[in-house]
């Protein structure tokens, strides 16, 4: 008993990550990805000019982040809370998408109406929103591509919130971005016509997912 009391409470082995990594003979891969389609895999050069300039937009994000905090909003811009899943649905997507409307009408297209087409994640946005919002709005829209099909507004608001995302990797973070890799994929190999924006757009969600936050965080998992 006098042994145990001198114990302290919580130990922690210092282990060097590099010497496991060296000696590491088994990789985790992001289960369920679907291979890309022939003709439809980017090439290693692309994938690693992506991930170098993602990993310069996150350093910037990070360098300017409380000046972009301090910055006025516009009158029209008013963020949902954390909780409004629906409210967060429209707020980035906005309603033409959200409600599955084609197209604008000839008058609606004299003016942007942000409430239409979903405001973008501007950077006096993002920079307001904390780790447990970016999480949320980040399983809130992964969730609606899940049924729904891939849109450019979606793709913006996707590539900035995984900027926003801290390392390490909260464990609903590391489940989310997996989620998001598995449906890039799965909308890939359906594509018919081989839509370059689209399959470039998807393959980069793939990308960063697989190649930036594998670094520390996941195994690597070829694009």
């Amino acid at each position: 008993r006098i042994e145990a009391a001198r114990c302290p409470d919580v130990v922690v082995a210092q282990i060097d990550p590099k010497k496991l990594r060296k000696k590491q003979t088994v990789n985790i891969s992001i289960s369920g990805c679907q291979p890309a389609p022939e003709g439809y895999s980017p090439t290693l050069k692309w994938q690693q000019q992506q991930v170098a300039n993602f990993s310069a937009v996150r350093q910037s994000l990070n360098k300017h982040r409380s000046h972009w905090q301090s910055q006025h909003l516009d009158s029209n811009v008013t963020m949902p809370k954390s909780e409004d899943e629906e409210g967060w649905k429209k707020f980035c997507l906005g309603e033409r998408v959200y409600s599955e409307i084609d197209a604008l009408s000839d008058n609606e297209n004299l003016g942007i109406d942000y409430i239409k087409v979903g405001f973008p994640p501007l950077l006096s946005i993002v920079s307001r929103m904390n780790q447990a919002t970016v999480t949320s709005v980040l399983e809130y829209l992964i969730s609606w591509f899940g049924e729904k099909k891939f849109t450019p507004e979606l793709g913006r608001w996707l590539y900035a919130l995984l900027a926003c995302l801290e390392k390490p990797l909260l464990p609903e973070a590391h489940s989310l971005i997996r989620q998001l890799a598995r449906r890039c994929s799965e909308v890939r190999v359906l594509e018919e016509n081989k839509n370059e924006e689209q399959i470039s757009a998807l393959n980069l969600m793939i990308c960063l997912v697989s190649r930036y936050f594998d670094q520390r965080d996941l195994a690597d998992e070829p694009s």
